[in-house]
């Protein structure tokens, strides 16, 4: 193991233990309709916040992805068929959570002929009837970067579409399973170029320097994409990718002055920001154009 896998982790990222009412609503949601969330399967840290706040991003298409990418602490495997009934579960209880805006990711799933693309679509109409009020972002896989399986989400309409390039090109093949660089730049373009909001988020702290940072910034910009999330990795655990360096809070505002300066309509960035943290402000940003 290398030395970097023990750097101590600095105060600003404590995090804090869940409690109070809200959270326990949102918790006893996910139980009742057998749901999964990233904020649980990811080991997110903004957990407590969120749920405290009646919010969550729901996990659709089961709980273990067919990648294992270097960052990540969500269960790979073989997985599952999908649960037919999840759309409508998952309409239920952004419903019973009275939620104004719903984020939904999901697991990759090369296992089936589609991706998973249909199921994504009717969750997506689903949530949508039932609650008509709510603007949604959905976070999704690359689809192998086939445009007719993206195009299937797109159909959907949901508010924001958001697809991670997670970090820069060089350090690619060594932190994703099986996704490319250049074929998530082609699914944010697709996105972009069907009217709808395109949004993408980098992790920084896995070696990347402050070069390709930029670069990234400006890749995402030149295919279309308005929204940029930049957040630190935390290493979930030892068998993942080492955390390689701690970036200050000064120096993620700074990237996110950098951000809305060359061009991005919205740009979250802090050490805590993970791409559905307070993913309503990023509607809302394009509801004032």
């Amino acid at each position: 193991m290398s030395q970097q896998s023990y750097l101590r982790k600095p105060e600003w990222l404590k995090i804090r233990l869940p409690r109070g009412e809200e959270f326990a609503k949102v918790n006893s949601l996910v139980k009742k309709y057998h749901l999964n969330t990233i904020c649980t399967s990811g080991n997110c840290p903004n957990h407590a916040d969120c749920w405290e706040r009646g919010t969550a991003t729901l996990m659709i298409l089961g709980d273990t992805c067919t990648r294992a990418c270097k960052f990540c602490n969500v269960n790979t495997g073989r997985p599952l068929l999908p649960d037919s009934e999840e759309p409508l579960k998952v309409a239920q209880t952004v419903k019973e959570l009275n939620l104004k805006h719903c984020v939904l990711t999901s697991v990759d799933r090369d296992d089936l002929p589609d991706g998973g693309a249909a199921h994504w679509a009717e969750t997506i109409r689903q949530v949508k009837a039932l609650n008509p009020g709510t603007t949604l972002e959905t976070l999704i896989p690359d689809f192998d970067g086939k445009r007719e399986l993206v195009q299937v989400v797109i159909e959907a309409a949901p508010e924001v579409i958001s697809h991670n390039l997670e970090t820069v090109r060089r350090l690619t093949p060594q932190i994703r399973t099986k996704a490319k660089y250049d074929t998530s730049l082609q699914v944010l373009g697709y996105i972009a170029q069907s009217g709808l909001t395109a949004k993408t988020g980098i992790m920084l702290g896995l070696g990347e320097t402050e070069e390709e940072i930029l670069q990234t910034m400006d890749d995402a910009l030149a295919v279309g994409c308005k929204v940029f999330t930049i957040g630190q990795y935390l290493q979930p655990t030892r068998q993942n990718h080492p955390v390689m360096q701690y970036v200050s809070p000064e120096k993620f505002e700074e990237y996110g002055k950098i951000g809305l300066a060359k061009g991005f309509a919205f740009v979250e960035s802090s050490p805590l920001v993970r791409s559905s943290y307070h993913a309503e402000r990023h509607v809302a940003s394009f509801k004032k154009e």
